[in-house]
Parts: structure tokens; sequence; C-alpha cells
């Protein structure tokens, strides 16, 4: 479409999506720094006087200022509180998408690692047009549909190191009390960089939607793709043709300062044509009852219209040939005046003289010299 034909402020995020996606900024930003300050008790996965592989920065604390909640008493106060609100919040969310048929913006698709190395290409400069994109493209999807998943994972391994021994069966499935929480950390640390990442692409490359999350309203001509949009380099693309249905355009940008376009001329009516039944039986017939197929190269035969039929006439069938023939006979000398009736006998007459050439194409516009 043309921007001119693209839609205007679209809702597009219902309220329940909306209000979800504060809550849930509140409390996983409480949460990240309560957890934070909760590690620093004991900066390290491995027990007293043991090792551990994956974890290259044992023993070093998180810097203060990163934490939240005072001590650890506090902390963990806020974590457990958040820890409830973050999980219904999520429990409304997903059975909101899931009632609401939005799971299908994120759900992954066949084409969707094709399209996302389109995306990456195009970021990198490798590729000159924004791909087309719908709702989200396959970047957003991938991450969008990655976070519930990394939210459970959160959760579970929360509760399996929060309750160790009740939960014993739990905590066994993520390999024990330390690989429980070594899981855990991961699990917030992927969590804020991929917040980190979305926050940097709606101020980078799409600011438009940051409003759209407290209105729900969003102007598609703000769109990435609409201004061929790349981190902090935004350039509206030239207007799409839209073609309509039997390959015509069906609108193209028009320069503000192009003049007006002529008028067409009005079609000239046009002159009545000479009728098989008319030829036949010695009358007239208006044009507008006569099939065009007549007027077609190539057609040698037509068929009587049915109005001839209903004047009593039989539906039969005459050579394209005979009606030339009448058509040059009006042109030549002693012709019938235009729009009088054509009878077979003076075309049979012409015709046994020599005067009508079968093979010259009908033209009305002889009679009279003209």
């Amino acid at each position: 479409m043309t921007d001119a034909a693209a839609p205007k402020d679209p809702r597009r995020h219902h309220w329940i999506v909306r209000v979800t996606h504060w809550v849930n900024v509140v409390a996983l930003t409480i949460m990240v720094g309560s957890g934070l300050r909760i590690f620093n008790a004991y900066p390290m996965f491995a027990r007293k006087g043991e090792s551990f592989c994956c974890w290259p920065w044992e023993g070093k604390a998180i810097p203060a200022w990163l934490t939240f909640g005072g001590w650890l008493s506090g902390a963990r106060n806020w974590h457990f509180a958040m820890m409830w609100v973050l999980a219904v919040n999520g429990a409304i969310y997903l059975a909101f998408i899931w009632l609401h048929g939005e799971w299908r913006d994120l759900v992954p698709r066949r084409g969707d690692p094709r399209d996302a190395w389109e995306m990456i290409k195009f970021y990198l400069f490798i590729r000159k047009r924004h791909p087309h994109q719908g709702k989200h493209n396959a970047l957003q999807k991938g991450v969008y549909f990655a976070l519930p998943w990394l939210g459970v994972l959160a959760v579970l391994t929360g509760m399996a190191i929060w309750k160790p021994v009740q939960l014993a069966p739990l905590t066994d499935l993520f390999g024990g009390y330390v690989w429980a929480r070594y899981w855990h950390f991961i699990a917030m640390l992927t969590l804020v960089l991929l917040g980190a990442g979305h926050v940097f692409m709606v101020f980078a490359v799409d600011p438009a939607s940051l409003p759209s999350m407290f209105t729900g309203r969003y102007d598609e001509s703000r769109s990435p793709e609409a201004l061929n949009a790349r981190p902090f380099l935004r350039m509206r693309s030239a207007p799409v043709l839209t073609i309509a249905r039997g390959g015509a355009p069906a609108t193209q940008p028009v320069p503000a300062d192009a003049p007006a376009p002529p008028s067409p001329p009005d079609r000239a009516a046009s002159p009545p044509t000479a009728t098989a039944a008319s030829v036949d039986a010695g009358r007239s017939v208006p044009s507008a009852t006569v099939p065009r197929a007549v007027d077609q190269p190539g057609t040698t035969r037509r068929t009587v219209d049915s109005a001839d039929a209903d004047d009593g006439a039989p539906g039969r069938s005459a050579s394209t040939e005979a009606v030339r023939g009448a058509a040059r006979a009006d042109a030549e000398p002693g012709a019938p005046a235009a729009g009088r009736p054509v009878a077979r006998e003076d075309v049979e007459d012409e015709a046994a003289s020599g005067r009508v050439d079968a093979q010259r194409p009908i033209n009305r516009d002889t009679e009279d010299g003209r």
C-alpha cells in the first residue's frame, strides 16, 4: 500500500497486554536487584572447599548499586513477594494470548530462521531494504517467544533453591542445589540481556512502539519497515505501488505539485452497425442488442441476438462477410442512407454486380464521402 492507504493509528495492544507488560517491568526489576543482593551474601556457586567449572568470577560480589533490598533479609522479603506477582501476572498474560489468539503472532514458523537471517543482513547493511514483516519481525518473535519460557525456568529453579528439602525431586531435576542455583542465575542473566536489548531497539529503531504500550495504538507509517529503520538510522521508504486485479496499478505516488490530470474525452457514440438480422429480415436492429463479437478481429460468425427471436425472427448464424458487404454497399453511390434498413436483395444485387469487396473491413465513415 502507499503511505496514504496505510491505516493510521490502529489499535495494536490490548489493555491486558499493556498492563501485564508494565507489571512485569516492575516485578522483574525488583526481583533482579534483590536477587543480586541475595547472591552477594555468598558470591559463588561451589560449596566451601570445592570448585565450580562454569563461573569464572567466583567470590566476586556484584556492585552494590545494582542490588536492592539493603540487606539479606530485606532482599529475601522483596524477592519472594515479587515472585508471586511475577507468577500470577505471567499466568494472566499467557492465558489471555491463548484465548485471544495473539499467540499466533509469537509462535515460531518454518520460515522464521530465513527471515531472521534477512533481518541480520539488513542490520549489517548487507541488505538494502527492510524485510517485510507482520506485527513483529522474526528476531522479535524469537525473543518474545523465549521470554515466557525463561520466566518459567526462573520460577521453577527459584522454588528448587527456596525449598530444596521439601521440593527435593524438583531440585534433583536441575542437578542438585548447586546447579539449580546456577541455572536460576543464568535464567535471570538471560532475561536481563534480552530485556536490555529490547529497550535499546525500542529507542534506537522503533520509538513509536513506546507510546503504543500506554495507549494501545500504533502508527504504521512510523514502523521500522515503513521507515527502513536501522539503529539510530531511519529513512522513509518509497511508496509501494499497489497492483489491482487485472494488472492495472490501483494507486500511484503523485507529487504534491503535480497538475491535475486532464479529463478524458467523451467517447463518441458508435455508428449503427449492420447486423445479420437486418440483412436477413430487411430491418435495422439497435446496436445495443447485437453481440460485440463481430467487432473483434478474427471473428467469422455471429449468432443473431435474442431480441430478434423475440420479434419472431428465428435465431440463426450469418457470416461476417455478409455484414461487411452490406456496410460496403452503403458507401457506394445509391446506397441507403445511414440508419435505414438494409435488405437482403440490395446486398445480393451489389455482390452480383461486383461492387462489394467482401474482404474489406467495415467502415461506416466512408458514407457521403467522409
